[in-house]
């Protein structure tokens, strides 16, 4: 049992990687970016539970740091401490950006389609809110943690005034955020019902 959650998180793991390295992992939009890299986390939340989540929401955020680093926009200082643009360094709280969004990601998701699985009766319905929570936790909580740590310096990188902040990252949120949510709940439960026939084969084992 152990050799096959191993195999199957090393599966996602490698498709995270191969996310980072190609321009799909972090789509640019202007100054923004939206991404597909939370897609896998979700799946592997849902079907392995919050250990093996969290553990992939990290190497997300990881990655997060490295592109930030490495292929850095106007608004990486909010992802990396080591990049500075104009005046703007990242730090610390960079890190906690980068990271705590993206591990709550596999633990709220885990955690809400456990509780629908337990409450519902559709076995749909609780993936589908599995991921959508898990979507909209990295969504809200990135764009959140930014406002909190770095809200002057990231409304000055986007060159708007900084009362129309929270405007802006509102319309983020029903514009890149909406769409994040519906490919990664679309792609969830095909993938879900890909591998459902494995999921059942693994608690037919564990019941004996």
């Amino acid at each position: 049992m152990k050799t096959k959650n191993l195999t199957l998180f090393a599966f996602f793991l490698a498709i995270e990687l191969i996310l980072l390295f190609t321009p799909l992992g972090f789509l640019r939009i202007g100054p923004l970016s939206a991404t597909l890299m939370h897609i896998p986390v979700i799946i592997i939340a849902i079907t392995m539970g919050r250990k093996y989540g969290c553990a992939l929401g990290l190497i997300f955020g990881l990655c997060s740091i490295w592109s930030a680093t490495f292929t850095p926009g106007i608004t990486s200082f909010c992802f990396s401490p080591f990049i500075t643009v104009g005046n703007v360094s990242g730090n610390f709280a960079s890190i906690i950006i980068a990271l705590v969004p993206r591990v709550l990601i596999g633990y709220c998701a885990a955690s809400v389609y456990t509780f629908g699985k337990k409450h519902s009766h559709s076995e749909s319905i609780s993936v589908i809110a599995g991921a959508l929570s898990g979507a909209l936790t990295n969504t809200v909580l990135v764009l959140g943690l930014i406002t909190v740590f770095f809200g002057h310096e990231y409304a000055s990188a986007l060159s708007i005034p900084y009362h129309t902040l929270i405007s802006v990252l509102l319309g983020v949120v029903f514009t890149n955020g909406i769409a994040e949510a519906v490919i990664g709940c679309i792609v969830t439960w095909m993938v879900y019902k890909a591998l459902k026939p494995i999921l059942k084969n693994t608690e037919r084992v564990q019941a004996h």
